[in-house]
């Protein structure tokens, strides 16, 4: 946050910054005084006067859009000196998302956020907490060949999260889990063998990597949360089926995060009790 200063140090910063920007244009003074139509007397005046005056708001303006920087950033208004169409474009991009986490941009946000605390609400059970078998069954009637390529991707964000030092918290309504265990809702029609191995797996995935793993789940009766993760507090990324909507400012990924903690503090089971909860729902399978 930019804290005020009085007329004259704004001045001064005006042109320190001004100058800044020049240098780092590569253009020259009487170069840049053509671009905005002005004498290069005027240009060097603003640059060169020790008091509180400045240029005129249009030759303010005129530099800024010549040199690429915002007039607020020249004017001491703002810390940053991309424009606001360059900074809205740098907080939000929206990327094609595949059917299953295939491609490199998933794992590349993982990296990217290596050692800090990942939130995670999955569109279904965790993609890198799933069987080969449960992924064969789920990815197979869309993928055709490229459903190695989702086990791969799912093994590679298991190993990777065993490797390095961020910590995960999953979330999950309890209308997941159910209907995963009765084979009912998206689960249909998911024999009861593949049931039974992949509550296995998650019992023992579970157990294994608590406490740098937890997963909570919460009643959708009274919170709700789209499928999204927050990766620290670098990058909130909401999935909407058919692409990734990336948010990199401050205050959306902070919105997101607190999102995701209610969620948490409201969780109607903790993550301590979630493999006993999964071996007690295994008797249910059938």
């Amino acid at each position: 946050m930019v804290s005020f200063i009085d007329k004259h140090a704004r001045a001064t910063l005006f042109r320190t910054r001004l100058a800044e920007a020049i240098n780092a244009s590569g253009m020259t003074q009487s170069a840049l005084a053509r671009s905005i139509g002005a004498d290069r007397s005027t240009l060097s005046q603003a640059l060169t006067d020790s008091g509180a005056r400045m240029p005129g708001a249009h030759v303010i303006g005129a530099c800024a859009s010549v040199l690429g920087v915002s007039s607020d950033w020249l004017l001491g208004l703002s810390d940053r000196p991309e424009s606001a169409a360059d900074l809205l474009s740098n907080s939000f991009e929206v990327s094609h998302a595949p059917r299953a986490l295939v491609d490199e941009q998933i794992f590349a946000w993982h990296r990217e956020a290596a050692g800090s605390k990942i939130r995670h609400v999955p569109a279904t059970l965790p993609d890198m907490l799933k069987t080969d078998e449960m992924l064969e069954w789920e990815y197979g009637p869309h993928l055709g060949r490229t459903t190695q390529q989702a086990i791969n991707a799912s093994r590679d964000r298991l190993d990777w999260m065993r490797q390095v030092g961020s910590e995960y918290e999953i979330a999950m309504p309890l209308y997941e889990i159910t209907c995963f265990i009765r084979g009912a809702g998206y689960y249909a029609g998911l024999p009861a063998p593949l049931r039974i191995a992949q509550t296995d797996h998650l019992i023992t995935l579970s157990r294994q990597l608590y406490p740098r793993m937890r997963i909570y789940q919460f009643d959708a009766r009274r919170l709700y949360s789209a499928p999204v993760t927050v990766f620290g507090r670098l990058l909130a990324v909401i999935y909407t089926g058919g692409h990734y909507m990336a948010f990199r400012d401050r205050n959306r990924i902070d919105t997101l995060m607190t999102d995701f903690d209610v969620l948490v503090v409201e969780a109607s089971r903790t993550a301590r009790d979630f493999p006993d909860y999964l071996s007690d729902m295994r008797a249910l399978i059938r």
